[in-house]
């Protein structure tokens, strides 16, 4: 997972992400990982973040369905006897 610093935050920023934080009953750090997830309309919610993949993978299966892909039982039993 990626990491933040941020330098010369406003003091006033400071303060409302802290009283949020408080109110929430969440650490500054999680609570800023929250305010920034609202404002880009990110969901922080890992069940509707994996529904939203399934549902791309499944409406663009066709473009994957072209590949000749090996049978990976065939590819193990091939490297093991190497």
């Amino acid at each position: 997972m990626a990491s933040l610093q941020v330098r010369d935050l406003p003091d006033q920023i400071y303060q409302k992400l802290k009283e949020e934080a408080e109110r929430e009953h969440r650490s500054i750090a999680q609570q800023a990982i929250v305010s920034l997830a609202n404002g880009l309309d990110v969901s922080l919610d890992r069940t509707a973040r994996r529904q939203k993949l399934l549902s791309i993978i499944k409406r663009d299966a066709h473009k994957y369905i072209s590949f000749n892909l090996r049978d990976p039982v065939d590819l193990v039993r091939e490297d093991r006897n190497r």
